[in-house]
């Protein structure tokens, strides 16, 4: 089993570089399937010489996808995006592209495909974003009915995008917004963030172990936090104190008509219409449970890589003078 092929689409983002890390320290052979193989070259010394190796390759071309996936026994699809510019959009690389990798992976004889989706992925909901994941799992199953689709919540680690921007947030504003239905109650929609070691390790389960290939499991944390809930959890590890403030979803939505144009736009109308709907576990599908995997909680964590964004005195430590 040491000397498989893994081709991994999306291997140097967040979730991908975790991965690699595990499969390389399990013997495999990691093929890197990115556009970029000069970003991807950090991966390498994660493994022994040769083992690691990145290779030019973008799930909207099937040239490029056939080449990745040639001689590997397993295929992983980490690529998705959070929001649309362009050709990069969400049925282009949630559904034609995982369709593609899928179709790509039958023919290429790939023993197991595992497709990264979406927590909340569903064909009828009133999110762009949701409807392209649900569209995308039918796409994946469709060409390759042995596939394994994880649906992770917010995934927390080091390089989130998530804990990190609201910890960035705190030193140059003296609020946090809560999106809300209310502004009496204020608690916003609830998460259930998943570490994304967990993430990660769940991946390598479902490659290595038997009793997986054809399921869906949704991976979330220990338990849901609401908005306020993680917001005041920021605030207390970084020692920064701010209020918290609700902004009516219909506000939200004006906001996010205008910030959608901007390069990397920290937030789009689609993605106001996904907070209008909580991001937890409903039970209806196994999870890290069944695999094993005791999840683990943010507050294991969340410290260790938020500590830079505590104020300057958080860190000087007064001796008195001998």
């Amino acid at each position: 089993m040491a000397n498989r092929r893994v081709t991994v689409f999306g291997g140097s983002g967040f979730i991908g570089r975790h991965l690699v890390r595990r499969l390389s320290a399990a013997g495999f052979l990691v093929r890197i399937a990115v556009r970029d193989t000069v970003a991807a070259e950090f991966l390498k010394p994660m493994g022994d010489i040769g083992q690691i190796v990145a290779q030019s390759a973008t799930i909207t071309d099937d040239a490029s996808v056939t080449r990745a996936v040639e001689g590997a026994d397993w295929v992983v699809n980490l690529v998705g995006i959070l929001y649309e510019r362009g050709a990069n959009n969400f049925k282009a690389i949630h559904v034609d592209g995982a369709a593609r990798v899928a179709r790509a992976a039958k023919a290429a004889g790939a023993r197991r495909l595992i497709h990264l989706s979406a927590l909340g992925a569903d064909k009828g909901s009133a999110s762009v974003y949701a409807r392209s994941k649900a569209q995308g799992e039918q796409e994946v199953l469709a060409a390759f009915p042995d596939a394994t689709i994880l649906r992770p919540s917010v995934v927390f680690g080091p390089e989130d995008d998530f804990f990190n921007r609201f910890a960035a947030l705190t030193r140059i504003s003296p609020v946090l917004p809560v999106f809300s239905d209310s502004l009496v109650r204020i608690t916003g929609p609830s998460f259930q963030p998943v570490y994304v070691g967990d993430v990660a390790q769940a991946i390598l389960t479902a490659l290595t172990e038997p009793g997986h290939t054809g399921k869906i499991y949704e991976l979330g944390g220990p338990r849901p936090y609401t908005m306020r809930e993680i917001m005041e959890l920021v605030s207390a590890t970084i020692e920064r104190p701010r209020r918290i403030v609700p902004i009516p979803f219909w506000l939200g939505k004006l906001e996010a008509a205008v910030l959608q144009f901007l390069p990397k736009p920290p937030l789009t109308p689609d993605q106001v219409v996904l907070l209008m709907s909580d991001n937890v576990l409903n039970g209806r599908f196994p999870g890290l449970a069944e695999m094993g995997i005791t999840p683990e909680p943010v507050e294991a964590h969340l410290s260790s890589y938020l500590r830079r964004y505590r104020a300057l005195f958080s860190h000087t430590i007064l001796r008195p003078r001998q």
